[in-house]
C-alpha cells in the first residue's frame, strides 16, 4: 500500500496532538506536524505530500498565504483548510486558490476523520483520472495498447471514462485483438489498481474443477480436498476479478456466477457458510452473447448482468492505420530482447502487412514481427523475409477505400504475374517445380500464384 503523507499545520500545539492521534490509525498514513507556518512552508517547497491539513488564522504566515505557497510548489497538492473563525470570504478565497475543502473549529475528531477520508478517496480518484488522461494523449495505454486510430482513440476514451467507475464491464472483441490489455488498463486506471488484478480463462479450466478454482473449497469436500482452498474470486478481494472468454462457462457454473455479480457473494465448495467479497467483474469473449442467449447456451440474467457497460475492441482489420506504429513498436521490443538494437522494418514490408486481413490480430502481428527480428542478419527486414503465406499479399487487390493509385497498381502487377508465369511455364512445358526454381519462389507459392490467376500447367505440357 502507498504511503500518504499528511503535513498538518496549526499555531495551537494541543490541536496539533489531537488531529494526529485521531488521524493515526488510517491505514498507510504517515503525519508530519508543524506549528510554525513559516517552517511548514520550506517543508512544503522541499518534500512531497499528498495532503495539507492548515489553519487559516496563525502568526506569521496565515493559511491562505501558507497554501498558495504550497500549491505553486506542488498543483496537485490537496490541501484541507481549518477555521475557528468560519466565513463564506475565508472558504471562497482557500477554494479559489485550490483548497479541496474546508472544515470548522471546534470539530468532533470523527467529524475531522470521515472528512479527512472522503479528501483522500478524492485524491486516489481525481489521481487515477489524471493518470489515465495522461496516457490518453500518448499513442499507447499500456505496453501493447498501441494505436491513434479513430477507433482506438474512441475506446481509450471509453476506459477513461469507465475506470473510476465501480461498475462491471463486459469486453467483446475477436482473438488476439487485446481484451485482457483493456482490462488490465481499467484495474490500473481505477482506485482499486493497489489491489490484485486476477485473471481466469475460463475455456482452460476443466469444467469438473471450475466451481472450486473460481469459489474454493472446504476440506473433504471431495475426494483429495485434504484442506481448505481459497478460491480466486476470494483472492481477488478489493481488486478486480477478471473472466476470459466468459461464453466457455458451463450453464450450472453460470448461474452461481450471478449470485457474485449481484450479491457480491459466494459459498465455497463444500461449504454452508456464505462470504462477501469487495471486487469488480470484467468479462470478455470473442462470441456473439446475443446468440448465445438465442441459442441456450448462456444465461439471459447473467449475459444483462454483466453487460453494465460494454467495451468493443476492433479488430487490427478496421485499424490498420495502426499497423506502422505497431510495427515499429513491436521490432524495437523484439530487438531489444534479442539484443539486436536498431533493427527497422522497410517501407514494402509495412506496406504488405498493411494488407494482410490479420485474422490473429495484434496477437499474429506481433508473432510474425517477433520471428522476422530473431532471422534477421542484417539491420533492414524486408518484405522478402515474410512466410510464404505473405508472398501474395505484395500484389493482392487492395480495398477500393485505399484511393485509385493502389488500385491501379495491383492490377499492372496482376498483369505482370499472369504473363511472367504462363512465359515461364511454356519455357518449362508446365514443368512447375523447375518454373518454380527460375523464379526463385517456394512451390507452395508458385501453386498459389498459379491458382490464383487460373492458370492450369497442363495446358502447357499438351503444348510442347
Amino acid at each position: 500500500m502507498k504511503t500518504i503523507r499528511v503535513i498538518i499545520v496549526d499555531d495551537e500545539e494541543g490541536l496539533l496532538e489531537v488531529i494526529s492521534d485521531t488521524l493515526s490509525d488510517i491505514p498507510g498514513i504517515d503525519i508530519t506536524v508543524q506549528s510554525d507556518s513559516r517552517e511548514a512552508a520550506t517543508l512544503l517547497q522541499s518534500e512531497d505530500f499528498d495532503l495539507l491539513i492548515s489553519d487559516i488564522r496563525m502568526p506569521h504566515m496565515d493559511g491562505i498565504e501558507l497554501l498558495q505557497i504550497a500549491k505553486k510548489a506542488n498543483p496537485d497538492l490537496t490541501v484541507l483548510m481549518m477555521t475557528a473563525f468560519p466565513s463564506i470570504d475565508s472558504a471562497v478565497e482557500s477554494m479559489k486558490i485550490g483548497a479541496t475543502d474546508y472544515i470548522s473549529k471546534p470539530f468532533l475528531p470523527d467529524d475531522l476523520k470521515a472528512t479527512v477520508q472522503r479528501t483522500l478517496e478524492q485524491k486516489r480518484l481525481q489521481d487515477a483520472n489524471r493518470f489515465l488522461r495522461r496516457h490518453v494523449e500518448k499513442s499507447y495505454r499500456s505496453e501493447e495498447m498501441i494505436g491513434d486510430s479513430p477507433k482506438m482513440q474512441a475506446l481509450f476514451e471509453m476506459i477513461q471514462k469507465v475506470a473510476a467507475a465501480n461498475v462491471d464491464v463486459l469486453i467483446i472483441g475477436d482473438t488476439g485483438t487485446g481484451k485482457e490489455l483493456v482490462a488490465r488498463s481499467l484495474h490500473e486506471a481505477s482506485p482499486r489498481s493497489k489491489a490484485p488484478f486476477v485473471p481466469v480463462d475460463c475455456g482452460a479450466i476443466p469444467e469438473s474443477l471450475l466451481e472450486s478454482e473460481f469459489f474454493g473449497h472446504e476440506k473433504g469436500a471431495f475426494t483429495g480436498a485434504t484442506a481448505r482452498s481459497i478460491g480466486l474470486a476470494e483472492i481477488a478481494e478489493g481488486g478486480t476479478f477478471f473472466l476470459d472468454e466468459v461464453a466457455e462457462l458451463p450453464l450450472q457454473l453460470q448461474a452461481k456466477l450471478l449470485r457474485l455479480l449481484q450479491e457480491r457473494k459466494f459459498r465455497r465448495l463444500g461449504g454452508r457458510k456464505e462470504h462477501a467479497v469487495d471486487i469488480r467483474i470484467l468479462a470478455a469473449t470473442n462470441r456473439d452473447l446475443e446468440r448465445e442467449v438465442k441459442e441456450g447456451r448462456f444465461r439471459q440474467d447473467l449475459y444483462y448482468r454483466l453487460n453494465v457497460v460494454e467495451m468493443r475492441v476492433p479488430p487490427l482489420r478496421e485499424r490498420r492505420e495502426d499497423i506502422p506504429i505497431l510495427v515499429e513498436h513491436f521490432i524495437e521490443k523484439s530487438a531489444r530482447e534479442m539484443g539486436k538494437p536498431g533493427i527497422q522494418a522497410s517501407p514494402d514490408l509495412i506496406e504488405i502487412l498493411e494488407r494482410h486481413d490479420w485474422p490473429g490480430n495484434v496477437r499474429q502481428l506481433q508473432n510474425i514481427l517477433k520471428r522476422l527480428v530473431a532471422l534477421s542478419d542484417g539491420e533492414v527486414i524486408h518484405s522478402e523475409s515474410l512466410p510464404d503465406e505473405f508472398a501474395l499479399l505484395g500484389t493482392a487487390r487492395v480495398e477500393t477505400d485505399r484511393g485509385g493509385f493502389f488500385e491501379s497498381r495491383s492490377k499492372r502487377i496482376d498483369e505482370f504475374e499472369r504473363d511472367f508465369l504462363s512465359k515461364l511455364l511454356e519455357s518449362n512445358a508446365g514443368d512447375v517445380s523447375k518454373s518454380a526454381q527460375q523464379a526463385e519462389l517456394p512451390r507452395g507459392t508458385m501453386y498459389r500464384l498459379l491458382k490464383k490467376h487460373g492458370i492450369t500447367p497442363e495446358d502447357y505440357r499438351q503444348e510442347r
